[in-house]
């Protein structure tokens, strides 16, 4: 049964693949207006489906909170849209006058759009419209417990597509999900790129697919609270954003670093706003339940409440509790809950300093957060700009929730639910990505300086022998305007109507005529030469511009066995009938 859903998976990975890029080669055409008409449609429908679609994603995965997939439905619907609505995709998109070089958008075909089971409905949403803002199709392939509110959230705004003039097949899901299906979509021959939002597994799969591709890595982030900071604010952010939707997003908080000169209120107002600290024996049972031996997450604590999990794990907290807080000593292997959580699970450390405090969020970026993102609240400018400086993150998010400024919501980052992590994770661009990142862009470039080799020897100050310069190449095909073998004088061949009469009069078919004297030939009549003329020499060679200029001028190229025909050139001549078998 499981190899028949596979071989199905399969078959509708590439029957979409296909029909999304047929789709694509009209809509590649389309006008940036009508793109524009219809990214926006997209947008509203999938906004005025926020609630319905937030509690479907609920309601299947288990995962988050209703309220807050509501809120992230309509970021990804409404501020996406708000930041890419007047952003150029079709035609030119930038000129750079003083450099004479403008830049022109092509969109690359086929977007593999992999969606996963944290943040399906937002997540689709914003693949969706970034595809096709840059003019692309997208196949989306779900994640299998996500397929019915991801495949609803397609048919939503593919509905809201068409209506607006989308070709049929733009935007398609896959109903039948496996992993080789998924497989298929990613490295099809017909799929351009790869936006892919998962897994570590999931993402080297995409990058292994032999397609270009986007991936993000894990987001192990750590939140620090510098001596100088506003504490009840740094608190009440890194508690906003760690139990916004039970930290599903890969951009939460998953420790709380802390100068031990201000620990204590940090702790005073960690407990006021939600944090339930563990003791030691909560610590442990929580690390068995919550962490696999494999160190990555249990899933059945992953986007679960904080009580929800302590209960699991054997304990009780107080009524209100929004995160639970576990002190720890170091990072790594040893310390089970210093992974990423994607829970309402909070490590918490402190330090003596600045100095200190960098440290400690570089071990935790290392241990499998690199490149994310890191948050710092500080009331210092300097030590936060330092943080910035010697972090390898790409996002550093000051005086904010690392959740929600990671993604551009509480931020100017550009609004996306795809971040990359550069090369610190393994990943091609550091950026949020954008439409921009799925067209390619062509560059028309005009001479701003001639090219003088003389010259350009002075000007960079070379003293070495030069070398005698080369002659002048020879053309070796016909020049327009050239006759019929550019080697032969002028009058190697008679003119037309002399030929002609000479065919005509040797058949008896035209008057008798005086005697023609050419010059330097007496009055005998014309030359042997000229009645017979000699034999037309092979060319060398026949480009494409040598055809053209002889079909301009009706003329035949003469060519032999030896002669190099380029490949554009043999297929033009013979459309044209052009060449002569000499």
């Amino acid at each position: 049964m499981t190899r028949d859903n596979d071989l199905r998976s399969v078959q509708q990975a590439r029957d979409l693949v296909l029909a999304s890029r047929k789709a694509w080669e009209s809509y590649s055409h389309f006008t940036q207006e009508h793109v524009d008409r219809i990214v926006a449609a997209c947008a509203r429908a999938a906004s005025d489906a926020a609630s319905e679609l937030a509690k479907l994603a609920v309601d299947e995965t288990g995962y988050g909170v209703v309220e807050h997939k509501f809120i992230k439905n309509k970021f990804a619907s409404e501020d996406v849209h708000e930041f890419i609505r007047d952003m150029k995709t079709v035609g030119i998109i930038r000129e750079f006058p003083e450099r004479k070089v403008c830049e022109i958008a092509e969109p690359v075909g086929v977007v593999a759009a992999i969606i996963p089971s944290t943040n399906p409905t937002s997540t689709a949403i914003y693949k969706i419209l970034i595809s096709l803002k840059s003019r692309n199709g997208v196949v989306l392939s779900p994640h299998p417990s996500a397929k019915r509110c991801i495949l609803k959230t397609t048919e939503i705004m593919k509905k809201a597509a068409l209506d607006a003039g989308a070709p049929e097949g733009i935007v398609e899901c896959m109903s039948e999900v496996s992993l080789e299906g998924t497989r298929e979509l990613m490295s099809h021959r017909r799929t351009a790129v790869v936006l892919a939002t998962g897994g570590m597994g999931l993402v080297r799969a995409a990058y292994s697919s032999g397609k270009p591709a986007f991936g993000v890595g894990p987001g192990n982030v750590p939140a620090y609270i510098e001596s100088t900071a506003d504490v009840p604010k740094a608190v009440r952010d890194i508690i906003t954003g760690k139990s916004y939707d039970n930290g599903t997003l890969c951009c939460s908080e998953q420790a709380l670093i802390c100068d031990t000169s201000i620990q204590s209120r940090v702790r005073e107002e960690v407990t006021r706003q939600g944090g339930a600290f563990l003791n030691s024996e909560q610590a442990q049972t929580l690390a068995r339940v919550a962490v696999l031996p494999s160190r990555l997450a249990n899933p059945e604590i992953v986007g679960k409440s904080a009580r929800f999990i302590a209960e699991k794990a054997g304990f009780s907290v107080p009524e209100g509790t929004r995160v639970l807080v576990v002190e720890l000593d170091g990072v790594g292997r040893d310390y089970p809950l210093s992974i990423e959580k994607l829970s309402p699970i909070l490590a918490f450390y402190v330090v003596g300093d600045w100095q200190e405090g960098c440290e400690r969020a570089k071990q935790i970026l290392r241990y499998g957060g690199m490149g994310h993102t890191l948050s710092i609240h500080s009331g210092n400018d300097d030590v936060i700009r330092e943080f910035a400086l010697q972090k390898p993150a790409s996002r550093i998010v000051a005086n904010s929730p690392a959740t929600h400024g990671a993604v551009g919501f509480s931020t100017g980052l550009a609004p996306a639910m795809t971040l990359g992590c550069g090369s610190y994770g393994g990943n091609i661009t550091s950026d949020n990505i954008t439409p921009l990142h799925l067209i390619n862009v062509k560059r028309l470039a005009y001479e701003v300086r001639s090219v003088d080799i003389n010259a350009a020897l002075e000007a960079y100050g070379y003293r070495g022998e030069r070398t005698a310069p080369a002659s002048a190449p020879v053309a070796s095909g016909i020049a327009a305007g050239a006759s019929l073998v550019a080697s032969r004088s002028a009058d190697s061949l008679p003119p037309l109507e002399d030929r002609v009469s000479r065919f005509l009069d040797a058949r008896g078919l035209a008057p008798a005529k005086a005697d023609v004297s050419f010059e330097g030939e007496g009055t005998s009549g014309p030359s042997l030469e000229r009645i017979f003329p000699p034999a037309v020499n092979a060319l060398d060679f026949v480009s494409e511009d040598d055809v053209r200029s002889a079909v301009h001028d009706g003329r035949k190229l003469p060519v032999g066995s030896s002669t190099v025909i380029t490949p554009s050139a043999r297929e033009l001549g013979n459309e044209n009938n052009i060449f002569l078998r000499v």
